[in-house]
């Protein structure tokens, strides 16, 4: 009992939103996989609108063996990743999110296309009033000014990683914040309503 308590306060994964994602995640895929069309369906993500390109850079990042598909057991390592993992392994698969092509770096418009698609996705939130609001172009330039110590126009794994480390702004566009509770959650409120 104590134990629960303290897996609750330690910021994990739920076990109702757990159980909760496992009955969503059978019900929509009986076959146990979850293809890319389903893995928008899952998340209420338009085929063709503006957050496509972000969760085909997701699914790609979830789908750990490369077999175009997520089992239960890949959609949970994720989620484990991203609830439990120190900062250097949610950087590790943050990066692997904007590595579209799987060539081990980072490029310019792999970079924008990512920060674009966030732009986009978080186009309806309230805007953080802290810092001044960056263009697509305005945040790559200046993400790829702090990171690329090399300046050879890529990002690689450490430079990304020791590039958002060093740097709290880069850090909060660099590592992907991904509430998969938020997600059932907003599934739920979209089936109340049909």
């Amino acid at each position: 009992m104590g134990q629960a308590q303290q897996t609750e306060n330690a910021g994990e994964i739920d076990v109702k939103a757990l159980q909760d994602m496992y009955k969503k995640f059978v019900t929509e895929c009986p076959s146990g996989v979850l293809f890319l069309h389903e893995f928008k369906r899952f998340f209420g993500v338009d085929p063709t609108g503006e957050a496509s390109d972000y969760a085909e850079n997701m699914f790609r990042a979830f789908d750990s063996n490369g077999d175009n598909t997520i089992d239960f057991l890949e959609f949970v390592a994720a989620l484990n990743l991203v609830f439990r993992g120190d900062m250097e392994h949610k950087l590790r698969w943050s990066f692997k999110v904007y590595d579209k092509d799987s060539n081990g770096y980072v490029d310019k418009d792999e970079l924008r296309s990512i920060i674009n698609s966030i732009y986009c996705v978080n186009k309806g939130t309230k805007p953080d009033t802290s810092q001044p609001h960056l263009t697509v172009d305005d945040a790559v330039e200046r993400i790829l000014k702090a990171v690329d110590t090399d300046g050879d126009g890529f990002i690689n794994m450490e430079e990304f990683i020791k590039g958002a480390q060093q740097d709290p702004w880069v850090l909060s566009m660099l590592k992907l914040n991904v509430n998969p509770s938020l997600w059932v959650l907003e599934q739920r409120r979209k089936s109340a309503h049909f």
